[in-house]
């Protein structure tokens, strides 16, 4: 056997560099599959973005707020029970953090007991943010939630 000698060492650490760099080539990309944008249009809607912090801010100076739960049977938002079908608009972007495939989008009416439901059957395991917006009386508001449904 040869006697292992600086040039072998210099061609060894080349090898293993290279198939450092082919693996960091290969096996780390396979993690970020579904990276998109949250929205195609999203210099438009970044314009748009006064609006949400307005509607953010509103919200969040309310004395009561829409009360979100998980429940068995899907999501359950109960608003307070000043709100009702005729001076109040709802709708929900439930948006998928990983696929926007899984995204849900959906003007709502309240019921009798000022609540809505999403139902668990749309809904896959994995991390959503809940847009919630509703006007009313001609005023904006928004909250937004994270969920992580199981």
């Amino acid at each position: 056997m040869k006697n292992f000698s600086w040039g072998h060492g210099v061609v060894l650490a080349l090898f293993a560099f290279i198939v450092f760099i082919l693996s960091m080539l290969f096996l780390f990309p396979n993690g970020q599959k579904n990276s998109e944008m949250v929205t195609d249009n999203y210099y438009e809607e970044e314009l748009k973005y006064q609006d949400v912090i307005d509607a953010k801010k509103k919200a969040d100076d309310l004395q009561e707020k829409p009360v979100y739960s998980q429940e068995k049977n899907g999501i359950k938002i109960v608003f307070p029970k000043e709100y009702n079908n005729t001076n109040t608009t709802v709708k929900f972007v439930l948006n998928r953090t990983d696929d926007q495939n899984l995204d849900i989008k959906k003007p709502v009416q309240l019921d009798a007991a000022q609540s809505f439901m999403i139902p668990a059957q749309v809904l896959k395991v994995g991390n959503y943010t809940l847009r919630l917006m509703w006007t009313k009386d001609k005023t904006d508001y928004r909250m937004d939630y994270d969920v992580i449904w199981k």
